[in-house]
């Protein structure tokens, strides 16, 4: 069997609720971290935007499992810092020009200081084979603006499924547009639902 065909075979059995009624230990995990650039393919490759964290802020979670992971996430403006341009990687060799704001630019009670579902993957991406492991957030809302250099807080409440290879970018894209329903089903539940306004968002 093919890796596409186990891949669409799987998605069709997927449950489409994961995780108990309300976490268990170890969640929640929360962080409070910001905002750094990856290698720019979940919005050009992908269209779907990700927010990449510093690989210490999920290394000190002892997340054991590399996979998808879902939970709440918020931005916040990161004021103390002036616009910059860097450099950064694009795709496994090349750079590219990238414009941190801060959140700056973002609207307060739109995108900024609001808690919206995420879901998260944490691996090494075997698709593009990539040569270390990161962390990448997919903030479930349609930002007006890109965030590089923003706080972000995110608290993860459970475990979706492992990562897996894929053999078209089609695939890939149709199990991640899976995960976020999964992830937006078991989030509505109630066990869930009140760490959406747990304090840790509003510190």
């Amino acid at each position: 069997m093919t890796t596409s065909t186990a891949t669409a075979m799987s998605r069709e059995n997927r449950p489409q609720v994961v995780g108990p009624e309300s976490p268990e230990p170890p969640y929640p995990l929360r962080v409070n971290t910001r905002v750094i650039a990856g290698y720019g393919r979940g919005s050009s490759d992908l269209g779907i935007p990700t927010a990449n964290i510093p690989q210490d802020a999920f290394d000190a979670l002892d997340i054991g499992d590399t996979g998808i992971y879902y939970g709440w996430a918020s931005v916040h403006k990161s004021s103390q810092h002036p616009h910059t341009i860097e450099t950064c990687p694009e795709g496994t060799d090349g750079t590219r020009k990238v414009e941190f704001s801060y959140g700056e630019t973002l609207e307060c009670g739109k995108d900024s200081d609001v808690v919206f579902p995420m879901v998260m993957s944490v691996g090494w991406n075997p698709f593009y084979g990539n040569k270390k492991r990161s962390a990448e957030i997919h903030i479930i809302h349609k930002f007006s603006d890109a965030f590089y250099g923003a706080a972000i807080k995110f608290m993860i409440l459970g475990y979706i499924r492992p990562e897996l290879n894929y053999v078209s970018k089609e695939a890939l894209i149709a199990d991640i547009n899976t995960d976020i329903q999964v992830a937006l089903n078991s989030l509505n539940r109630p066990g869930y639902a009140s760490y959406r306004t747990d304090a840790f968002f509003s510190q």
